[in-house]
């Protein structure tokens, strides 16, 4: 019963780091654009086979 006691701290500590992160990936905008980086991902590949065609 008495890890208790040591495991709801632990617990608060991780909650309070987590919404610490999100709040700062929301100042910092990284949610801003988030279809960038698929159509990178997408279109990515297609550059570097034109560039190994042209060598």
């Amino acid at each position: 019963m008495s890890i208790i006691y040591i495991l709801i701290p632990i617990a608060i500590l991780f909650v309070m780091i987590a919404i610490g992160v999100f709040f700062w990936a929301v100042k910092s905008e990284q949610f801003s654009d988030l279809n960038k980086q698929g159509h990178s991902i997408l279109f990515e590949d297609d550059k570097e086979q034109h560039n190994k065609s042209n060598d």
